[in-house]
């Protein structure tokens, strides 16, 4: 199947993207209901992030001893999409639990339903991220990641508002929420839709193979590699997905008790908030998938002011149809103008964003910090712009050169996911009185953006010495040297 074939399948894999979106971002709804519901401390509420993140590492950790113990990589005996079909059932699974842990209000159940949804998000990712790379021009392969990151955030700008739409909905104002029976709901709506993506994937034209050809290396130091974990761009990138994941998800995950302690909003208004955070992060991709399509310089310069915009007024008019006051958003269009600067100076170079957009993230969490009220919500909110493309930054400087071991390093970056729930918790933990409060916790986040800009620098390094350069045209021969092979 040629390129541009396998680009007409393009839509049916980022589908998958929304799902993960949709769940990630709600777990935000449920972490401030089950606190107050079930009377929890700060940091046993961030279990729900802890079970649902490190559920990816017991996943990628699954798929590496079976894939030893087989003597091959299993998604290349399975086939991509048949792997990513395997994934969308399990998650499918997961969401049944999500009845008797509403019906009972076992917490227990909850976050073990949540884990097995993680446990087949694990399995989709690591096939899905490394085809959406190579399914076209190896060039762009970051830009489509950006596309599909985008379509992953209009799941995490709806999936708040319908998860509390859902849970709050039929209370009147000022009515407190008695039963968790209503938790239940939409996800067992969305494992039913799981299950039909699933058939959609098994019987759809994407490629079911990658064939990984090797990198010749004339240096030495990198000619004899048996492992992914040799090589420094990819295991340095697994703790930037680590620090990059748990600073998305701690922001977001502790934005509401921050609220609830300095701007007095009770957990039933946080949603638009929250919806607000994760929009963001559909801004910033938006913006960044412009370079994804063979456009003219005119056209791409235009586009790169109007998609942010347009990402904003979807979060808008979502947020409208909900019933909700968007007159209070309407600063925030003056916010993302700090996105399209710095998604212009980065000029397309995965080392160079990730070393701007991190520095821009440690400056809004500066003003978060020493700031209060209105001004700190909407600092810690603009996190999200800043997160919103380290993803596919960090993923394609990490597998860039692997070769033959691409699926092993795509596989143990996954692992890495886990950061998502460690972070949470450990800035839930200094978000205790008698440590840092919920305000200055937020220097965790800070931290992780430090190793962030530093994995830009070093990547850049390692990989100029390999003589992948993002900066000259010929890059697109030697940074991902992935052809696609399929079966019928």
């Amino acid at each position: 199947m040629s390129n541009k074939s396998n680009l007409r399948a393009l839509p049916v894999l980022i589908s998958v993207f929304f799902f993960w979106g949709f769940v990630a971002a709600s777990n935000d709804i449920l972490i401030p209901v089950f606190k107050e519901k079930l009377n929890l401390e700060q940091w046993q509420s961030q279990m729900i992030s802890f079970a649902f993140y490190v559920a990816y590492t017991v996943g990628s950790l699954i798929y590496f001893f079976v894939s030893r113990a087989s003597g091959g990589d299993i998604l290349n005996k399975m086939g991509y999409k048949n792997g990513i079909a395997l994934g969308l059932v399990i998650s499918a699974l997961g969401t049944l639990l999500f009845y008797p842990a509403a019906q009972s209000s076992s917490f227990g159940l909850m976050i073990s339903g949540l884990f097995i949804v993680g446990l087949g998000f694990s399995l989709q990712q690591t096939a899905a991220n490394p085809l959406t790379i190579t399914i076209g021009n190896p060039k762009k392969g970051a830009q489509r990641l950006s596309l599909a990151g985008g379509i992953n955030n209009i799941g995490t700008t709806i999936g708040p508002v319908i998860v509390s739409l859902a849970i709050f909905g039929s209370l009147a104002e000022g009515q407190k929420l008695e039963t968790l029976e209503s938790v239940k709901t939409p996800y067992l709506i969305l494992g039913a839709a799981f299950l039909i993506v699933a058939v959609i994937f098994k019987f759809s034209s994407l490629p079911n193979q990658i064939h990984h050809e090797d990198v010749k290396d004339e240096n030495a130091e990198f000619s004899s590699h048996k492992s992914a974990l040799s090589y420094p761009q990819l295991w340095l990138g697994m703790i930037a997905i680590f620090v990059y994941v748990g600073v998305e998800v701690s922001t977001a995950a502790n934005l509401p008790e921050f609220m609830r302690q300095h701007i007095h909003i009770t957990t039933d208004k946080v949603a638009p908030y929250v919806s607000l955070f994760w929009a963001s992060l559909m801004i910033g991709r938006w913006t960044g998938a412009v370079g994804a399509f063979d456009l003219s310089k005119g056209t791409k310069q235009a586009l790169n002011f109007l998609m942010p915009y347009l990402a904003f007024l979807v979060f808008l008019l979502v947020n409208k149809l909900a019933s909700h006051d968007i007159t209070p958003f309407y600063l925030y269009a003056f916010i993302i103008i700090a996105i399209i600067v710095a998604d212009i100076l980065s000029k397309g170079n995965p080392a160079r964003q990730l070393i701007i957009f991190s520095l821009c993230g440690i400056t809004a969490l500066l003003i978060g910090i020493f700031a209060d009220g209105m001004t700190s919500v909407y600092a810690f909110i603009s996190v999200g712009l800043f997160c919103s493309t380290l993803w596919p930054c960090i993923f394609t400087l990490a597998i860039a050169g692997l070769g033959k071991h691409t699926n092993e390093g795509s596989g143990f970056l996954i692992m890495m996911i886990m950061g998502g729930g460690f972070v949470s918790l450990f800035q839930g933990w200094l978000a205790k009185d008698e440590l840092l409060g919920i305000q200055w916790s937020y220097l965790a986040g800070i931290a992780c953006f430090a190793y962030l800009l530093f994995y830009g620098w070093r990547a850049r390094q390692i990989l100029l010495r390999r003589g992948i350069d993002y900066d000259k045209p010929s890059a697109a021969v030697s940074e991902h040297p992935e052809v696609l092979e399929t079966q019928p």
